[in-house]
């Protein structure tokens, strides 16, 4: 999480876009961590989850409505969901046949959601304490970056 942490701060001093740091935080969370076989950003317009910066396997789930699936529940109830088996959770909307867990961690501010950060794996219970902490101290560091975008 430290290398994302780090592109946040490195972005924000040197006055990157928005688009550019997310993308970057997308690339270093994929790298840095092996497990992580798909990452992505969804941003929440309106009523929906439309997918930005993803490093992995192209899904056609560019669009997911609030409610709907994993993404959805965790933008609806604000709390990060870390699913362990997604073949046991007949929430899971299938993007990828080969994803096992998932975690799905919102970008809050206070209660207004800006989006989410999505990460699927292939392996069954990928996702610890650890993982959803990292993931919800990088979530909330992007939060000025959609306050900016906001005004």
């Amino acid at each position: 999480m430290e290398k994302a942490l780090h592109v946040i701060a490195q972005g924000s001093r040197e006055g990157w876009t928005r688009d550019r740091i997310l993308d970057g935080v997308v690339e270093a969370l994929r790298q840095d961590h092996p497990a992580y076989h798909w990452v992505g950003i969804y941003l929440l317009l309106g009523d929906l989850l439309v997918l930005g910066p993803f490093r992995g396997k192209p899904t056609i789930h560019v669009q997911i409505p609030i409610g709907e699936g994993i993404c959805g529940l965790a933008a609806r109830t604000r709390e990060t969901v870390n699913v362990p088996d997604m073949h046991k959770d007949p929430r899971y909307i299938a993007c990828s046949l080969e994803t096992r867990s998932e975690i799905v961690v919102p970008i809050l501010d206070g209660e207004t959601v800006y989006g989410e950060i999505d990460i699927d794996s292939d392996s069954l219970s990928t996702f610890g304490d650890e993982d959803s902490a990292g993931l919800e101290c990088v979530a909330q560091a992007l939060v000025p970056l959609f306050r900016r975008v906001q005004k």
